[in-house]
């Protein structure tokens, strides 16, 4: 059975994905409203996994809460490494900030997908002085994904059928 997450490969009756812990067994039944449940909320481990394991994949979808928890993750490394460096005299936070680049810029090109937004939107954070852009940038990354799917992909909350 394959993971709708992390396209993993799993065996038939497993329960969970051995890739990423997202249940594999979800209910496809539509509730009363006629909508299809949603998936769990990915967890911080799960989130940082999932960006590492997706680094270069700049289409379809990602939720709010994994673009949050990468977000908590990065500030977190880079507040360590400045520290760690700043003690050592090493350039550890640059290194930190190098490897997080990619996986963080695709991570936010598939958050904007989510709101059916392109992620070259993306580019905005270049006016890294003006406050508009950073305003803009950072509603659309609090603002609840597309129901449904869109023109980038299937909703990441919601099972497949």
């Amino acid at each position: 059975m394959k993971c709708l997450q992390c396209n993993k490969n799993n065996p038939q009756n497993a329960l969970f994905c051995g890739g990423c812990g997202t249940p594999l067994r979800v209910s496809v039944v539509p509730d009363s409203t006629g909508s299809f449940p949603e998936l769990p909320m990915v967890d911080f481990v799960t989130s940082v996994k999932r960006s590492f394991s997706n680094y270069a994949i700049f289409k379809d979808r990602s939720t709010r809460a994994e673009f949050w928890w990468w977000f908590l993750f990065a500030a977190i490394g880079a507040t360590i490494f400045g520290i760690l460096g700043a003690a050592t005299r090493l350039p550890l936070e640059p290194i930190f900030s190098l490897a997080t680049l990619i996986p963080g810029v695709a991570l936010g090109a598939r958050r904007l997908h989510d709101i059916n937004k392109s992620g070259w939107w993306q580019l905005l954070w270049i006016g890294f002085l003006l406050i508009i852009p950073i305003v803009v940038i950072l509603v659309w990354a609090t603002k609840r994904g597309d129901v449904g799917p869109n023109k980038h992909g299937q909703d990441p909350r919601q099972a497949s059928t």
